[in-house]
């Protein structure tokens, strides 16, 4: 019979003749005991018959008893679910005393009535069958009873496990969850509420409110489980199919109840906060740590997707570190952070040290550790061949093309799906530092004509000087000529970048006055046909420059040893 408020059912009749005295309990019906029932360190003074007609097991143990002769047998449990305390129920409903089956005490009489085969052979209406129509009426119809019913599985875990009840709770609030429609959808209006909070029955609009039914209903309640059966929970949840995001809500708020408060001096906010006043759990550092590196292992979807905000990975890093986890953890910890590094502010990663060997404030280390597992995500990354012309150019315009390296210089010049605009800009850099090159060695040049010349004017006499002065002046001409041409080369150039800028303008005003698609075309074509020097612009570049300095060289080379014979026939002279 279900009863009260609180949802119970009420089992036998009798009055309660159970007394206790210290470490005894004692059945007052009147006839003397006959059997001793040791449960952990409380003794159960009964009688045989009402137990064996309950129990397969009792009437096993007490017929082994009996056959040593003993008017008085002794049977000891040492491991019985719920130990004496739901023992002491079991006795009482053997002798049908008076119980009520609720919520919190139907795990262990469930599982104590499967230890001890409390099935319908030794007796209608037994155990079993009792705490099965319990489940069933009660608690597996309500979120409530399903969450104190697997709250208590955590006593006798290995009993509730091997009986299926774990599984089954777990499947009930998942069921209840699931069948919430904001667990699918956008939240949207819920029934209609009068001001004092009423339903209405016909919906129809009086200026009433609409009920507040946030999908994130359950993550108070789902909280209070261990571990490891949350884990259970959310990951049925998610295979189930849930949104994700409410899973990674859940573990949010489970993750921020249970593990310390950090306050960090960044825009005047603090993390790790939990969502409702007073509800988190202090626990001690080595509880703290385990959950901390249990919780890092998940692995669920939720949190690859970063779905999970950057900042809750950096403040679990930061809460490793101060525990002292396991490197295994901090170092996946750090992963995950580098996996979805793009989603970070400059102050998720401003992390203090807690090393007493770095000499600076912050930890700079661990972010170089993120950076580098970020870059080597980079080849994994999507392309985005899709992009719009308007997305591309404001997608290069974060480039700096003065820091290029020579292959990007090429491959941007070369690459037909970047913006005009980059392509132009790339080679005009390319031009610049050409010049540059071109302007840093003609003042060597110079220097070197003017010692030669005024090596030249000394009227020093011999064939063989005569000779070497002559090989000397013609090598400083060919230069001459080389430079003479490169000067021409850089002046093309300029020209050719002139009208590659016109051709740009001429673009932009197609392209603005709505003929973009086929003009555009035409001009590309135009434009990648002026291109035809472009791209080979960094190699020339490169000979000329080489070409300069090796001529420079040998130049020097050959000066200083026509010197050095001057001197040495100056001397004999």
């Amino acid at each position: 019979m279900l009863t009260g408020s609180m949802a119970c059912m009420k089992l036998g009749s009798k009055s309660d003749s159970f007394k206790r005295q210290g470490q005894d309990w004692f059945c007052t019906t009147g006839l003397p005991s006959d059997i001793i029932i040791e449960v952990g360190e409380m003794s159960f003074h009964l009688h045989k018959f009402p137990l064996l007609s309950r129990s397969g097991v009792m009437e096993r143990r007490i017929a082994e008893a009996s056959k040593e002769g003993d008017d008085k047998c002794l049977i000891q449990i040492s491991d019985f679910p719920g130990r004496d305390k739901t023992f002491e129920l079991v006795a009482k409903f053997c002798y049908g005393v008076k119980l009520e089956l609720t919520a919190s005490n139907v795990v262990c009489l469930r599982c104590a009535a499967k230890h001890l085969e409390m099935t319908e052979e030794y007796g209608e209406g037994n155990l079993i069958s009792q705490t099965g129509k319990f489940f069933n009426q009660v608690v597996f119809k309500s979120w409530k009873y399903s969450i104190k019913a697997l709250q208590c599985c955590d006593e006798v875990l290995k009993y509730a496990d091997e009986f299926n009840i774990t599984k089954k709770c777990i499947e009930s609030l998942a069921m209840r969850a699931l069948a919430d429609p904001n667990s699918f959808v956008e939240h949207g209006g819920g029934p209609m509420q009068s001001p004092g909070g009423s339903v209405l029955w016909n919906g129809i609009s009086t200026g009433a409110r609409r009920e507040d039914t946030s999908s994130d209903w359950w993550y108070e309640d789902a909280s209070m489980l261990s571990f490891a059966l949350f884990k259970r929970l959310i990951t049925l949840m998610d295979s189930r199919g849930i949104r994700e995001e409410i899973v990674a809500g859940s573990l949010t708020y489970y993750t921020r109840k249970y593990l310390p408060v950090l306050k960090r001096r960044h825009s005047g906010s603090s993390s790790i906060t939990p969502l409702s006043s007073g509800s988190s759990v202090l626990l001690s550092e080595e509880e703290q740590k385990h959950l901390l590196e249990e919780i890092q292992e998940l692995d669920l979807p939720c949190m690859q997707k970063g779905l999970l905000p950057t900042k809750f990975f950096v403040d679990m890093l930061i809460i490793a570190k101060i525990l002292k986890a396991s490197p295994s953890c901090i170092e996946n910890l750090e992963k995950r952070i580098g996996m979805q590094l793009d989603q970070a502010t400059l102050e998720d990663l401003v992390m203090p040290s807690f090393s007493h060997t770095m000499e600076t404030l912050y930890d700079v280390d661990s972010v170089q550790r993120i950076l580098d597992y970020f870059l080597s995500r980079v080849h994994t990354m999507p392309h985005h061949p899709w992009l719009a012309e308007t997305e591309r150019e404001d997608l290069c315009r974060l480039l700096d093309c003065q820091k290029l390296s020579t292959e990007a210089c090429t491959h941007a010049a070369q690459n037909e799906r970047l913006p005009l605009r980059i392509i132009v800009q790339v080679l005009f850099i390319e031009q610049l530092q050409l010049k540059a090159s071109v302007a840093e060695c003609l003042p060597v040049l110079g220097s070197l004509d003017g010692r030669s010349r005024k090596l030249g004017s000394n009227g020093f006499s011999g064939e063989s000087t005569k000779g070497g002065w002559e090989t000397a002046v013609r090598e400083n001409q060919d230069l001459k000529v080389g430079m003479d041409k490169m000067r021409m080369r850089v002046c093309e150039l300029e020209k050719e970048c002139s009208k590659m800028r016109q051709e740009i303008e001429k673009l932009d005003k197609t392209t603005k006055g709505g003929g973009a698609s086929g003009s555009g075309s035409k001009t590309w074509e135009n434009v990648s046909k002026k291109l035809g020097f472009g791209m080979k612009l960094k190699s020339h570049q490169i000979d000329s420059a080489q070409k300069v300095s090796s001529l420079k060289s040998n130049n020097e080379n050959v000066k200083i040893e026509k010197l050095k014979d001057v001197k040495e026939r100056q001397g004999k002279y």
